[in-house]
């Protein structure tokens, strides 16, 4: 009775034509390994950070309404907090399902068309984000009629 034999793996599911472009990307993938474990340490600060201001340091979860946020925003030190924690978070997930699926989809049809959509989605995010961002009001107008509450100067 020997050792039995260990098929490599995805040997039996790989159809005889699935084969990877043989060309050089240099030095993305080192790179891109880099980011993660950069970003990641950077995210969790981030994080940390922006959960203790929003519930240890105020008055904890029902103290998170339209006023708070429009108090926040109204420092620019929270804007570009924001703005960082948003695009380190989508461009580290964007880069983590990126390798998913390098590691999963066979065909480079399909490969291709999930890396369209998933950067498609990553950039219209981060567009959408970092302009409600910087152009959150909340001291709005409404058809000639300022609404003010009790965080908005007065008019």
């Amino acid at each position: 009775m020997g050792v039995p034999l260990i098929e490599s793996p995805r040997s039996g599911r790989m159809s005889p034509g699935y084969t990877r472009s043989s060309t050089s990307k240099g030095n993305f993938e080192l790179y891109a390994w880099l980011f993660m474990r950069f970003s990641g340490v950077v995210l969790v600060v981030l994080i940390f950070v922006h959960l203790w201001a929003n519930l240890i340091a105020g008055d904890g979860i029902s103290g998170i309404d339209f006023g708070f946020v429009a108090g926040k925003w109204a420092s620019p030190l929270w804007q570009i907090w924001d703005l960082t924690m948003l695009w380190l978070a989508m461009l580290h997930g964007t880069n983590g399902v990126r390798t998913i699926i390098n590691d999963y989809a066979e065909r480079n049809t399909t490969r291709m068309g999930l890396k369209g959509v998933l950067y498609t989605s990553a950039v219209v995010i981060i567009v959408l984000g970092t302009l409600v961002i910087f152009t959150f009001d909340p001291c709005p107008v409404i058809d000639g009629v300022a609404t003010v509450a009790d965080y908005c100067p007065a008019s």
